[in-house]
């Protein structure tokens, strides 16, 4: 008798296997955000049916194929600006953004950045695994100094992109970073996220085997993976000043801002209320 999968409700199961590489960590993304939400549901602080996915190009944003959700896969960048329309739109939607460094911070820098601003209310899971992954391995704003890319076959000669300090100094209401590598500490992240007004952004550490661990002398994904946990610092609290990263230093994960200002859905449709009531102040 076949054994069901305690996600499968939430999967298209015909679409499994995944079109990710063998030992990626985008399936461990996938099952910890869906364990999240499925805790969510199960109190009953989220509906299923008002739980949503967008995601641009590349690996990761390919996860919106699999969620039995509501999911739209579109152009390069411009996931958040589409689940930012749809939340407007329909205020009750639980919103859910995943992309890669390149996808997010790269191409969609400009609309993370005003989603930022604006603490747009939305759920924005960045996995960064530091490398363009889908297009041939080239180097990625979060592709730490000196490591090797095949468009830096001398090693990268630019700093990272700390995408935490960003987002924390535009006013993000929820920032947090998880790692593959301890997937019930990024649970417990994404779960605590998914309840927060505003903007949640939570950055994940994450494995590419083919095109970052192999470049960089990683024969095996488990390889990999055991030298990213071994340069994981978990804090309870850490401070901004210490998300900065490198491959010597490390990667600090933990909550860095949790605060609850109003989010940019509440703002317009508050500006809403007073143009249909004629009010002007």
């Amino acid at each position: 008798m076949a054994v069901a999968h305690p996600l499968d409700k939430y999967l298209r199961t015909d679409r499994i296997p995944t079109m990710w590489c063998p030992g990626c960590g985008l399936g461990i993304v996938m099952g910890t955000l869906l364990r999240a939400v499925d805790r969510r549901i199960k109190e009953g602080s989220l509906k299923r049916e008002n739980v949503g996915f967008a995601g641009g190009i590349g690996c990761t944003a390919r996860m919106t194929l699999y969620p039995l959700f509501d999911s739209a896969h579109v152009i390069h960048g411009r996931a958040i600006p589409f689940a930012l329309a749809v939340k407007i739109v329909k205020p009750e939607m639980k919103m859910i953004v995943v992309g890669g460094d390149g996808d997010l911070a790269a191409i969609g820098g400009n609309h993370i950045l005003h989603a930022i601003r604006r603490n747009a209310d939305l759920l924005v899971v960045m996995v960064n695994n530091m490398i363009y992954g889908m297009t041939g391995g080239q180097v990625a704003p979060t592709t730490p100094r000196g490591l090797y890319t095949t468009t830096t076959p001398y090693g990268n000669p630019e700093r990272e992109m700390n995408m935490i300090k960003l987002t924390a100094a535009l006013g993000a209401n929820y920032v947090a970073r998880g790692s593959i590598t301890h997937p019930q500490l990024l649970e417990q992240y994404l779960y605590k996220a998914l309840g927060k007004r505003g903007l949640a952004f939570v950055e994940v550490i994450s494995t590419c085997p083919e095109l970052f661990g192999r470049h960089i002398g990683f024969r095996s994904p488990v390889d990999l993976y055991m030298e990213i946990r071994k340069r994981i610092v978990i804090k309870a609290k850490p401070s901004i000043e210490e998300s900065d990263y490198s491959w010597e230093k490390g990667f600090v994960i933990g909550e860095f801002v949790d605060r609850d200002e109003p989010g940019f859905t509440d703002t317009i449709y508050e500006y809403l209320n007073k143009i249909r009531g004629g009010g002007v102040q």
